[in-house]
């Protein structure tokens, strides 16, 4: 199995509230492709850091394989989300992607 780990922080020129709108469809969003891309097993967004952090949004997901991650990342569903509801909002993104047994 391979863990896919995003960490964003959003856009500084958003308000609070757009902030928490934006977080709220993220997390819907992001966590409605399960079951619905081959090989996503699990996919959980955090959204409600501590204020010790410097990300504001965490996706943690669980896939089968690498061939499961790759075909995650160019699938339509994938893609819509992301194009729609993540990448307009955050301006700094950071993934580790990672084998677990």
């Amino acid at each position: 199995m391979v863990k896919h780990v995003i960490l964003w922080k959003l856009k500084e020129e958003l308000s609070d509230s757009e902030k928490v709108r934006i977080k709220a469809d993220m997390k819907a969003e992001l966590e409605g492709l399960k079951g619905k891309v081959p090989g996503l097993l699990d996919i959980v967004i955090q959204t409600e850091p501590l204020p010790s952090s410097n990300a504001e949004v965490m996706l943690d997901s669980t896939l089968e394989d690498e061939d499961a991650l790759k075909g995650y990342a160019v699938h339509p569903e994938h893609v819509r989300v992301a194009d729609t509801y993540v990448r307009p909002y955050t301006q700094v993104r950071m993934c580790m992607d990672y084998r677990i047994s």
